[in-house]
């Protein structure tokens, strides 16, 4: 890779923590204490998360298993002790970054991530509560560097319009919303109009990663709903974000809001130029009988070319269709450190994936787009 972005470092748009055993116990309010998520020892998979109303535990092993062998992922029988550091340790985290030639991380959950799947709002939202003043720690030894985002619920408009008013004085950079809300209406309801106005005002990207699907969404994470074997599972993990950009772009939510940024998180971005095309075709073909949810003064793709960013680890085919998009919303990730990081590799993968872009683009995927979106002093 060029010597100038080797001096200046990459920045990765999408990488995590792992949350330590006592972080919800020892952040959540009172009454959740009891049943708060914890860690327990269990036979054939090591250490895992609990969380108390939910189907599905969360082993330390699949969670931290950045650099590890793929067929170490088979058991992935690991102790907490024997993770990552940098996984709870912010100071330690820095080590992480250098080693793999990262000035700068935006930092996501990893149990609070699936916890947006919890079926009891109330009990989610005490557990986002806890997991968010955690993460203010957690930042601090460099928080120039590490770079957190906190979760909401989203259980009523009302309520999330004061909480991201509070992210906001917090110094947060942006917020991850779950896949679903957790009211009656969806993300399009005219209800959401009055939040989606404030977050432009306040300049906040919202997120939406994978996984964090939301209300009634655990059977779809634990693979119910797909067919086959379980790595099709896998492969269906896109899904969830092409349906959100979907809705914003067709129900004309961006139209109405020019100047809100969804950023779709580990979902790729080698399928968007189709998924794009698709769109567009709808649009011209399709829109006087199977009615949009507006009357759209443009082609869906310019509100994809201007609101949407992507995130993206192991993709190549996304930098070869680069030119097929709007380049100064593409964002690279590490994912560290989960299992399909590509840490601490990542320069060595970059030098062959990037090597048919301009220097120009290399910046702007690599580092000057995620600076820019999060408004970052790096």
């Amino acid at each position: 890779m060029e010597a100038t972005l080797t001096r200046q470092g990459a920045i990765s748009a999408d990488s995590h923590v792992t949350e330590p055993p006592n972080l919800f116990i020892d952040h959540i309010e009172p009454r959740y204490r009891d049943r708060a998520p914890h860690m327990i020892r269990k036979e054939g998979s090591g250490e895992v998360f609990v969380i108390p109303g939910m189907k599905t535990d969360v082993p330390y092993g699949r969670m931290a298993a950045a650099g590890k062998d793929p067929k170490f992922l088979e058991d992935a029988n690991m102790l907490f002790s024997e993770i990552h550091r940098g996984g709870w340790d912010g100071k330690a985290r820095l080590a992480d970054q250098d080693r793999d030639g990262v000035v700068a991380e935006i930092i996501f959950p990893t149990v609070a991530m699936l916890l947006a799947n919890h079926p009891d709002a109330d009990y989610k939202r005490a557990c986002f509560d806890a997991y968010n003043r955690w993460i203010l720690e957690f930042q601090d030894p460099a928080p120039d560097r590490l770079i957190c985002l906190p979760c909401t619920s989203v259980i009523s408009v009302e309520e999330t319009m004061k909480e991201v008013r509070r992210f906001k004085d917090q110094g947060f950079r942006g917020v991850i919303f779950p896949g679903m809300p957790g009211t009656d209406e969806d993300y399009d309801h005219p209800s959401f109009e009055p939040l989606w106005s404030l977050i432009e005002e306040l300049e906040l990207p919202v997120n939406f990663h994978v996984f964090a699907g939301g209300k009634d969404s655990e059977g779809l994470r634990a693979g119910g709903v797909t067919r086959g074997p379980a790595m099709n599972r896998f492969n269906s993990v896109i899904r969830a974000n092409q349906d959100l950009i979907g809705m914003f772009v067709l129900s004309g939510i961006f139209e109405r809001h020019p100047k809100l940024k969804l950023v779709g998180v580990e979902g790729d971005a080698g399928w968007a130029p189709h998924f794009v095309y698709r769109m567009d075709h709808a649009w011209e073909k399709h829109r006087y009988w199977l009615k949009a949810g507006a009357e759209l003064k443009e082609k869906p793709s310019h509100y994809f070319n201007e609101n949407v960013y992507l995130t993206f680890q192991d993709d190549w085919v996304a930098f070869k269709v680069a030119h097929l998009m709007n380049p100064r919303r593409l964002l690279w990730a590490n994912d560290f450190p989960h299992s399909d990081a590509t840490w601490p590799h990542s320069q060595a993968l970059l030098a062959e994936h990037t090597k048919d872009l301009s220097e120009q683009e290399k910046r702007w995927i690599l580092r000057e787009n995620t600076r820019e979106l999060y408004k970052l002093d790096v």
